[in-house]
């Protein structure tokens, strides 16, 4: 496993990270998340993702149990908040992530996470308040760092007008071999910053591992044949990207590798990323995915995935789910 500097902070995160969104969150087996998360320390992966609404704090829970077994400094943990809790519980307000560090520190059984996250913009809620409650929030010591999930350029200048450089040091977006869309401006926005990716849905949500096929129904179990799993089905889903992914095989045959460790090493070709967070549900996916780390792809091959890709990747500035765009300011 190899690890990168996050941002502009001290944290050195391993290239593979283990997310918790639609695995640990949907209500496996303690035993279960146990082993996954055991498996990847194993792998060497230290970056562990989660989020506050992940199972409504079952996934913070469940690795609150697993991880505070282990030195607190042999890992690097990271939560979000923004997300509906309750009725009256969500956004970026600075009462509400007030409260929500704290509930998600209890749950997790740490004093601080070493990564604090907005999962998303609150547009309703004035910048200055959502980044004054962040700057809280580390003052504290209750977090060590702050990032941001799928925020637009807009937004992510705004801030950085208000705060300067340093204030965040992560950006998570969806990023793919199918979903392109960050390298058109968060990318090259965030790094002139010192900001770092920590990319979600690097195998587009199951779709780049080739199990999907098409004129095919998803099989029996998968996360697409269950609604409850498939909330990205239309973002991901579609003929013309099953038929890119069976192109792509052969091109891992040739290398022999795995089409899940070539679509990771494809993200992490790009120096902006530091981690792609991954999900997994047994301990042999968390050790087969481990694998891409390191794993370099020459020109020719890079091109050969852009030919066999073609037209099917969401390319351009296009917001990601559950994303917003506009900015609200005070006065």
């Amino acid at each position: 496993m190899r690890y990168r500097r996050l941002g502009t902070s001290e944290l050195e995160v391993s290239e593979i990270g283990l997310g918790s969104w639609l695995t640990i969150a949907e209500g496996d087996a303690l035993e279960k998340t146990r082993a996954v998360t055991d498996a990847a320390f194993d792998a060497g992966i230290t970056f562990f993702d989660t989020a506050n609404i992940y199972g409504q704090g079952a996934a913070e829970e469940a690795w609150g149990q697993i991880l505070s077994s282990r030195p607190r400094d042999s890992y690097v943990l990271a939560t979000k908040v923004w997300g509906r809790m309750s009725d009256t519980d969500s956004g970026l307000s600075s009462a509400q992530i007030a409260k929500q560090i704290d509930a998600s520190l209890t749950r997790l059984r740490t004093d601080y996470v070493d990564l604090y996250q907005a999962h998303r913009f609150d547009s309703a809620v004035p910048i200055e308040e959502t980044l004054e409650a962040f700057a809280k929030v580390v003052e504290q010591g209750k977090a060590r760092y702050l990032g941001f999930s799928e925020w637009t350029a807009e937004q992510i200048e705004a801030a950085i007008g208000i705060v300067g450089e340093g204030f965040f040091v992560s950006s998570q977006p969806q990023y793919s071999m199918l979903w392109q869309a960050p390298e058109a401006e968060v990318f090259p926005l965030t790094a002139a910053h010192g900001i770092s990716q920590v990319v979600w849905s690097p195998l587009a949500q199951g779709i780049l591992t080739g199990k999907y096929k098409p004129g095919q129904p998803a099989p029996e179990g998968s996360r697409f044949a269950n609604e409850a799993t498939s909330v990205t089905k239309d973002v991901n889903w579609s003929e013309a990207a099953l038929e890119a992914v069976q192109r792509l095989a052969p091109i891992a045959e040739g290398l022999r590798i795995t089409l899940p460790q070539l679509a990771l090493a494809w993200v992490l070709r790009r120096r902006e990323v530091a981690s792609a967070i991954i999900g997994a549900s047994r301990p042999e996916q968390v050790h087969g995915n481990a694998v891409a780390s390191g794993v370099e792809l020459n020109p020719d091959t890079i091109a050969a995935i852009d030919a066999a890709l073609g037209d099917a990747p969401v390319t351009g500035p296009v917001l990601a789910t559950a994303a917003t765009a506009g900015i609200t300011r005070r006065g």
